[in-house]
């Protein structure tokens, strides 16, 4: 049996091995900057740290958690998800709902369709996103982080794949009984699709926690930056700065590089909390229309 076979069994063995080796060359990094922000000064700016704390303690982590912008940043951070996510969602499934009929039933469905392949293709350059957000008013708000990307084309084009797997059956039968387009959508298509709703969420919740670049561009006030910007600026120049006096006891244990590395740990926490949850979701959610009939 082909299952049975000796060239199965080889390739089972070097396709583990491989997934094995890619798998611990992404955890490794993590753990020696977790190794890091819990080793003393001295190991860390010596280079002896390497997957195991020297001179264990927390003292970075207590320096972290009282600085205020850090805190602020998390803030912020949590409010451009909620809002974000919630918005990328919500567009997600007002435009795939229309995009996933057929032409006799929305008649510019192929335009529209080609109008957001087109935004995916090419965009006006960073000087027009720049002035177009500043001249609607919403620089240095959270809105400016939320709006602009509130449409994600990609999501809508693998949620169009997923409703149109749906049984056509349904719909006709929530027709014949009077339904309306709007509780089709959200009373049979929105429940049968959470698998795919639950894998673009994370992609969404990811994309938001992760972008750094238009915080930087978009808030004038540091006070404003979201998490990712903020830790892009650790990471760039010195910042241990603002240190209070009763601050200073702790110096012997606490150097930029512990400090910073405390910083990325906690700032990446959350979102590595959250993926396992949402993991079981991809097997169903990943492959979104790869299987035709």
């Amino acid at each position: 049996m082909y299952g049975n076979g000796k060239g199965y069994r080889l390739f089972s063995v070097v396709n583990l091995i491989f997934l094995l080796t890619i798998s611990i060359g992404c955890i490794l990094p993590l753990v020696h900057v977790l190794a890091v922000s819990f080793s003393n000064s001295s190991a860390a700016a010596a280079g002896m740290v390497k997957f195991w704390p020297v001179g264990f303690n927390t003292s970075s982590y207590n320096f972290i958690m009282q600085k205020p912008a850090f805190m602020r940043s998390i803030g912020v951070t949590l409010e451009r998800v909620a809002l974000g996510v919630t918005l990328n969602m919500l567009m997600t499934l007002l435009l795939a709902y229309p995009l996933s009929k057929e032409t006799r039933a929305f008649r510019f469905r192929t335009a529209y369709a080609w109008i957001f392949v087109f935004t995916m293709l090419f965009n006006g350059g960073l000087v027009p996103w720049y002035m177009t957000i500043k001249w609607t008013g919403i620089m240095d708000t959270i809105w400016a982080l939320v709006l602009p990307g509130a449409v994600p084309v990609y999501s809508v084009i693998l949620l169009v794949n997923f409703f149109r797997g749906l049984p056509k059956e349904l719909e006709e039968c929530a027709s014949i009984d009077g339904a309306s387009h709007y509780t089709i959508l959200w009373r049979i298509y929105a429940p049968l699709s959470l698998p795919a709703l639950a894998t673009l969420g994370l992609f969404s919740i990811v994309g938001h926690w992760n972008s750094w670049f238009d915080g930087m561009i978009l808030m004038k006030t540091p006070d404003h930056y979201p998490l990712s910007t903020y830790l892009q600026g650790i990471l760039i120049r010195i910042d241990l700065t603002n240190i209070k006096a009763e601050d200073y006891k702790s110096l012997t244990e606490i150097s930029d590089r512990t400090a910073k590395a405390a910083q990325i740990f906690l700032g990446s926490l959350p979102i590595l909390m959250v993926y396992p949850f949402l993991q079981r979701f991809f097997i169903k959610g990943i492959v979104l229309g790869s299987v035709k009939e």
